[in-house]
C-alpha cells in the first residue's frame, strides 16, 4: 500500500534558530538517504512510500533528531 505521510519536526528546546535548523537540517539529510521520493515544503516535509517505509522513517526522524541534540 503506498501512502504519502507529511512530517513537521520542530525541536522544542532549541535554544536559537540556528539550534533549530541545525537539527532539522539532519533530519532532512536522512531523508534524503532513504532513498523516497520526498518535498520539503515551507512547513513540512511530504514523503511518498509504501506504508511500512514511510513509518519507518518517521520513527527514524525522531532517533535522527535526538541523535544530534535534540531533547538534551
Amino acid at each position: 500500500m503506498n501512502c504519502a505521510v507529511a512530517i513537521q519536526y520542530l525541536p522544542m528546546d532549541a535554544v536559537s534558530d540556528e539550534e533549530t535548523c541545525r537539527v532539522v537540517d539532519a533530519v532532512i539529510a536522512y531523508i534524503d538517504s532513504t532513498g523516497l521520493d520526498y518535498y520539503v515544503g515551507p512547513f513540512e516535509t511530504t514523503i511518498e512510500g509504501s506504508y511500512d517505509e514511510c513509518m519507518e522513517v518517521l520513527k527514524n526522524c525522531q532517533l535522527v533528531g535526538a541523535q544530534v541534540g535534540a531533547g538534551t
